[in-house]
This record gives C-alpha cells, structure tokens and sequence, in this order.
C-alpha cells in the first residue's frame, strides 16, 4: 500500500467503512433528511423568483441580525434551506447533499439536525452580537452587517463537517476545513466567514464537552472492573 493509499485508508477509513454500506444497501432511503433538505432548498429557490413568493420565503426564512430575537429563532430553522439570493443555487444543493448526506449517515439524522440547528444559531447570534458592540470593538461588526439577510446552508455545513471529523478522527480534513475559513476571513473578511468561524467555535465547544464525557466514562469503567484508569 503506498503513501498516499495509507493515508486515505487511516484519514477516510472508518467514515467509508460507515457511509458505503449504507449507500449500497439502502441508496436514497439512508438519506431521507438531506433529500429533504435539497427539496425545501430548491422550493425555495423557485419561490423567491416569483412576485408571489419572495414575500413567503421573507417571512418564513429570511434572517437578519436587526431582527427581534424571537423572530430569528423562529425563521432559523427554515432559514438553513433558503438559498442566498445572491450566489447560484446549485452551490447550496451540492453542500446540502455532499455533507448534509454524510452526516446523515454518519451521525444520524437527529444529531446532524441538531448540529446544523447550533451552527446556523451561532452563527446568527454572533451577527447579533458583532452589530451590538460595533466596529471599534474586538468582533465587532458595522451597523450595515444587521441588513444583510442571513440564509443559506454554509454555516451549518461547515460546522457538520468539523463535527463529523472529530467523531471519526477524520483530524486533517478537520485541520483543513478550520483553516480554510480563517483564510477566507482574512482574505474576504464579510459576515459569512466571520459566522463560518463562529459556527466552528460552537461545535468544538461541543466536541470538547463529547470527549470529556467519554472520558469520564472510559475512567468509571475502569474503576468498576478494577483496572488503572486508561490512558489517552
């Protein structure tokens, strides 16, 4: 086996070894959420580029920092599934079924839903906050940053695919997808990056407290059988 065959092998391995069986076994059944989610995605899409529908999609799913707190938290959730008006929707159909549907597998749809739920919430809450504090402040946004509509899967899919590498050690790829949005901020410092970087932070606070409940189980099981506690 050659380098490079070695390290996909030790990197994908065990997500493979998950997803593939699935896939096979039961195609399009394993993934009922994400097929979910591309058909609210692309029902949006067509609504917004009505006359007739662009006001339903506004007051279902449009998200705005300058918004009422209730409000947001009662759009975000539909607010994941309606394509940027402003970016070409393919893009957010491709996300949705690429990573969406992994998770889905991987994970399982009741967790990828609620990681995608706290990603899109940080990221939303953080623009709240930003706008709050204003631009002289550290993480501080300009007043305009509270207009912009806050749509789209982006940070939601950016956080699943932190939190799907960190549970099957997928550790470059996560390396690479965190440093990938730190670049994006730097070289184009606008409020999506700046909530990809606040819904990553979210979910490793989550990865965080997840390894040191394993830990602390790992360690009541081994005093219950008698053994030295185990080492990380």
């Amino acid at each position: 086996m050659n380098t490079a065959s070695a390290f996909a092998r030790r990197e994908w391995g065990p997500l493979y070894d998950t997803v593939q069986p699935a896939l096979v076994t039961k195609r399009w059944r394993a993934i009922p959420l994400t097929l979910t989610g591309i058909a609210l995605t692309a029902l949006f899409y067509l609504l917004q580029h009505q006359s007739w529908g662009l006001r339903l999609v506004h007051d279902i799913g449009f998200v705005r920092a300058e918004d009422p707190l209730w409000l947001t938290l009662l759009r975000t959730p539909l607010s994941l599934f309606v394509p940027a008006l402003d970016l070409p929707v393919w893009g957010a159909l491709v996300q949705i079924l690429l990573v969406f549907g992994l998770a889905e597998i991987a994970i399982g749809p009741r967790r990828t839903l609620a990681i995608a739920y706290l990603s899109t919430l940080a990221g939303t809450t953080y623009a709240r906050i930003g706008v709050a504090v204003g631009p002289g402040g550290p993480f501080g946004l300009p007043a305009s940053d509270g207009e912009i509509v806050d749509t789209g899967p982006s940070a939601a899919v950016v956080g699943l695919a932190v939190f799907v590498c960190y549970r099957y050690q997928c550790w470059v790829t996560a390396a690479l997808v965190i440093v990938a949005m730190i670049v994006e901020v730097i070289v184009k410092p606008n409020l999506a990056g700046k909530e990809h970087l606040a819904a990553i932070a979210a979910v490793l606070v989550v990865c965080a407290v997840d390894a040191m409940r394993k830990r602390r189980q790992g360690f009541g099981a081994d005093r219950r059988s008698g053994l030295p506690p185990m080492r990380s």
